[in-house]
């Protein structure tokens, strides 16, 4: 039951403080200096996906083939579209193929 009760919490916390931001903002114009940064949040958070599936457990580099092929597709597909979800896409696709195939 704890645990439910945990969960249920935390669940209504994300939500309120998502819906709380929205419903501030809704009629309001968002600024100029807000949507500049806001053009950097999806790559930022490709290069946190990126780190995170690099780095093992003990902090090394732990690279193997399948990574190496996902992060050169992604790489080329990002220089070529300039699209965060396709390079995402492309990139976790060729993972999970070289991962099946290795």
């Amino acid at each position: 039951m704890t645990v439910f009760l945990a969960v249920l919490v935390v669940g209504v916390g994300t939500y309120l403080s998502r819906a709380g931001f929205i419903l501030a903002l809704a009629n309001r114009p968002i600024p100029e200096p807000v949507l500049v940064a806001l053009q950097f949040v999806a790559p930022a958070v490709l290069a946190a996906l990126v780190v995170a599936l690099l780095i093992d457990e003990d902090g090394g580099v732990a690279i193997g083939a399948p990574e190496a092929a996902a992060f050169l597709v992604a790489g080329v597909v990002a220089r070529l579209t300039k699209n965060h979800i396709l390079t995402l896409l492309a990139g976790m696709g060729v993972f999970w193929i070289a991962r099946a195939l290795v």
